[in-house]
């Protein structure tokens, strides 16, 4: 081949190069991890990640095709957080979906990778983001609530049980949103009437058993749930404590009526897993989370379980089942 002719011909190969290499890039297999705040066992761990699933399959990404999903379940615990937050670190994520309380452990561990966190509460006051408009650093996502909705819990016990006038909040001191939301309610309690005290959740449930027990001795007692991974983790515990010493409890989720307890309020949680699986989907196509805004719940839920008013002898107000998402019967 003569020398002009050897010349043209690697030119036109190397403007194929671009080409090549942007197919190459777009069919490598991405990689996710997903760091719960639950145990493995748990079924509500598992249906908010079937619905993470089903948000990134609608998007085009099926985990073994075109994207490897890694997941790790914390059980609500700290150190669990933190240890598996860096085996999924060692396995070179594109991006991280970090959930509630493992959040912080995360972002202890890298500031580099994108992380979307999801059902986390007050990220701007944990450090977690610079503001909910513009996170400014390598983590965004949604927020579960603000603490105004605490205010809400203490309203609704006194709405489905007028007795009450002590109220034990089972809060998590160790994270940011514990003592938020005890603050919140502790300012709108004497206005219902209502003297209110902590219990703070431990690993132990021997701990939990024990001071719910001894408050219980007391007369016109009932529990408010705040949001923490340890009170979801406990969830089968503090719904039996609740029914053994008769006290009617407000829930900040769903899943504690659904298995025995009296009311709850507070956003969908699956809702925002669906929403998260799109932010994940916009880092992977290459957006930054420093420029993706934090964003509240959209859908919150009312939920009454008539049964177990029945069961402690409230009569349910007519005007709280009208508003409710959901009664179970």
């Amino acid at each position: 081949m003569k020398r002009r002719e050897f010349i043209a011909a690697l030119g036109g190969a190397a403007a194929t190069w671009p080409a090549i290499a942007r197919a190459q890039q777009a069919e490598r297999m991405r990689r996710i991890g997903v760091l719960m705040n639950t145990g493995a066992a748990d079924p509500v761990g598992q249906a908010r990640v079937k619905a993470f699933q089903q948000g990134l399959l609608q998007l085009g990404w099926t985990d073994g095709r075109n994207v490897r999903i890694d997941y790790r379940w914390a059980a609500g615990t700290v150190e669990n957080a933190s240890k598996y937050a860096a085996e999924l670190l060692a396995l070179a994520p594109d991006v991280i979906l970090a959930v509630g309380g493992t959040t912080g452990p995360t972002l202890q561990a890298t500031r580099t990778v994108p992380i979307v966190f999801t059902v986390t509460g007050d990220p701007v006051g944990s450090g977690f983001v610079a503001s909910l408009s513009r996170p400014g650093g390598n983590a965004t996502g949604f927020t579960n609530f603000e603490f105004s909705l605490s205010a809400k819990w203490v309203e609704l016990l006194k709405q489905i049980a007028p007795g009450v006038t002590r109220a034990a909040v089972i809060r998590d001191p160790t994270i940011a949103s514990g003592p938020a939301q005890f603050a919140v309610i502790q300012s709108v309690a004497p206005s219902v009437g209502v003297e209110v005290s902590p219990i703070n959740l431990r690993a132990d449930a021997n701990e939990i058993e024990q001071s719910v027990s001894a408050f219980a001795r007391a007369e016109n007692g009932g529990l408010i749930v705040a949001g923490s991974p340890l009170a979801n983790v406990h969830r089968d515990l503090i719904i039996a404590l609740a029914a053994r010493h008769k006290l009617p409890a407000v829930y900040y989720d769903r899943t504690f009526v659904i298995g025995g307890g009296l009311i709850s309020y507070g956003p969908d949680p699956i809702d925002q897993f669906r929403r998260a699986a799109a932010y994940v989907d916009r880092i992977l196509k290459g957006e930054k989370p420093a420029d993706m805004p934090v964003q509240a719940p959209t859908k919150y839920e009312l939920v009454v379980n008539l049964k177990t008013a029945k069961a402690l002898g409230l009569d349910v107000p007519h005007s709280l089942l009208a508003r409710a998402d959901e009664v179970i019967e």
